[in-house]
């Protein structure tokens, strides 16, 4: 049994440590910008995130949610995540357009998408969750947008490309509106 759980660890450790070996031998640093779908830099990175999909989730990321390990390792890849932060999710693509404030919670299932395809065009931008933000539970945070510090963005909902959520708001929604009008309905 000992001799198992150490094995699970050391290959977790080196499935972590090949997928940043890996982004940062294929992508190096990513910035903000559009290139064209056929270009090498797309599929360099398509590369780069298929270890982190097929052999860093299973064997580190998974076993590793909402832990510093976590946090660590994104910071490793390139993200900004600050002191205390609540990470449930390994569904950072580009991370080094990734900001998590300090005490930011990203929740489980939930994306935080930093490039779009439109045109045969991939589009990457920066995604911000500000100090103290809270993405709800499968949610969506598309890039250019950002969560206002201790505002928050409930379950299942969809910020869309560029929107900023106020600070010490909250809301819900595909796309997202006022939480409090969600729940009472439009006022007339």
């Amino acid at each position: 049994l000992a001799v198992t759980a150490l094995g699970l660890l050391v290959a977790g450790a080196l499935a972590a440590g090949v997928t940043v070996a890996a982004k940062w031998a294929l992508v190096g640093r990513h910035r903000p910008g559009a290139r064209p779908l056929w270009s090498s830099f797309v599929w360099r990175n398509e590369l780069a995130d298929s270890f982190t999909e097929i052999l860093a989730a299973p064997w580190f990321a998974r076993p590793v949610l909402g832990t510093p390990l976590l946090n660590a390792w994104f910071r490793m890849l390139g993200a900004r995540i600050g002191r205390g932060v609540w990470c449930e999710s390994y569904w950072l693509p580009e991370t080094d357009l990734v900001e998590l404030g300090d005490g930011a919670v990203v929740n489980q299932g939930s994306v935080v998408q930093t490039h779009l395809f439109h045109d045969r065009v991939l589009a990457m931008d920066a995604v911000r969750v500000r100090r103290g933000g809270t993405l709800g539970p499968n949610s969506v945070l598309l890039p250019s947008a950002s969560i206002g510090r201790h505002a928050t963005v409930g379950p299942v909902s969809l910020v869309m490309r560029g929107e900023s959520v106020p600070d010490r708001t909250i809301w819900i929604g595909n796309p997202i509106g006022p939480w409090a009008e969600a729940a009472t309905g439009p006022r007339a």
